[in-house]
């Protein structure tokens, strides 16, 4: 009987040992559990602060494209004429003086040749270096200049290339965080998140307060602008992203901003947190690299993220970096 029941006791133990090895090699269900909505909600904008710099970076690459393409096609279309214009002063010396301009003093023999007495000879000579030299002046000075613009030309033609080698390269960066992005996203969707209410898009009136002038202008557009969605790369009318936004609502007032954040940062003049008012370009995060329109009372309108459209937010919230005034 005592045998019996230590050998039960065992039995019974090691029954309870396997168990808890059983359970231990099992997946736990808490540590695969989705995560909160909230959670998501965290998870999304810690992604999208590593996205929306990589985002400023295209458009500041893309900014810089356009430019220099349409500084290419500038230069393209003056080498033209200039060119046309050395051809020109070319056929205007005569066959004996280009040859003199190309090849030196033609030959005593080949003047002689030519019919006529020696007066005439002699006339002929004077009036051959007369245009040689003059003509030579002038394709000399025409043909530097082509050969400047040709040679700007290709500088601008390589930096062209090698920023789109660059444009290239973010735009598959920006694929990579995306994807990560579009995954909280879908997450967030399968929790059952609704789209966001546009009454809750709005904090207070917007503008908070009343200005005249340009400023006025820029302010009321980019309130007007509340509710459309967020896009990468965007400058409106339908979708924008933070620098598509501050740029359209500036350019309605009649002032060209570049897109991109690290050009706005440059192109206002500094102005102290104290003496904000509305229509002044609002900056975020240590690099600059989000902004906004302040209009009034600690409120600013932006476009902050994909999935969340332009709304209003209060500034105190978020990591105020430092403002410029646009005009």
């Amino acid at each position: 009987m005592v045998r019996t029941a230590i050998s039960r006791s065992i039995v019974g133990r090691l029954l309870i040992l396997a168990s808890a090895i059983l359970v231990g090699l099992l997946p736990s269900t808490t540590a695969h559990a989705d995560p909160t909505l909230p959670e998501v909600e965290k998870q999304l904008d810690e992604a999208w602060e590593k996205l929306e710099p990589v985002i400023e970076q295209y458009n500041n690459l893309h900014s810089q494209l356009a430019a220099n393409q349409k500084k290419a096609a500038a230069l393209n279309a003056a080498v033209t004429p200039l060119q046309l214009q050395v051809d020109a002063a070319m056929r205007q010396v005569g066959g004996i003086a280009a040859q003199q301009y190309k090849f030196g003093r033609p030959s005593t023999l080949n003047v002689l040749l030519s019919p006529g007495s020696s007066q005439d000879l002699a006339e002929r000579l004077v009036v051959l270096n007369s245009i040689a030299k003059a003509n030579a002046a002038e394709i000399t000075q025409v043909a530097s200049l082509r050969d400047q613009y040709a040679a700007d030309l290709q500088k601008v033609g390589d930096l062209v290339k090698q920023q789109q080698a660059q444009e290239a390269e973010l735009a598959a960066k920006k694929k990579q965080i995306q994807a990560e992005v579009d995954r909280l996203e879908a997450l967030r969707n399968r929790l059952g998140a609704t789209s966001v209410p546009t009454s809750s898009l709005y904090i207070g009136a917007c503008p908070a307060v009343y200005i005249g002038g340009a400023a006025g202008i820029a302010v009321k557009t980019a309130c007007a602008q509340i509710g459309k969605p967020y896009v990468w790369g965007a400058t409106g009318p339908g979708s924008f992203d933070c620098s598509g936004l501050t740029q359209y609502a500036w350019k309605a007032a009649g002032v060209s901003l570049t897109h991109y954040t690290g050009d706005q940062w440059k192109e206002g003049a500094p102005v102290s947190k104290a003496d904000l008012r509305p229509g002044d370009l609002v900056f975020f995060y240590s690099d600059v690299h989000h902004v906004g329109m302040y209009v009034g009372n600690g409120l600013i309108v932006h476009a902050s993220r994909a999935g969340v459209p332009v709304r209003m937010a209060r500034m105190e919230y978020m990591p105020y970096a430092g403002a410029r005034r646009p005009g």
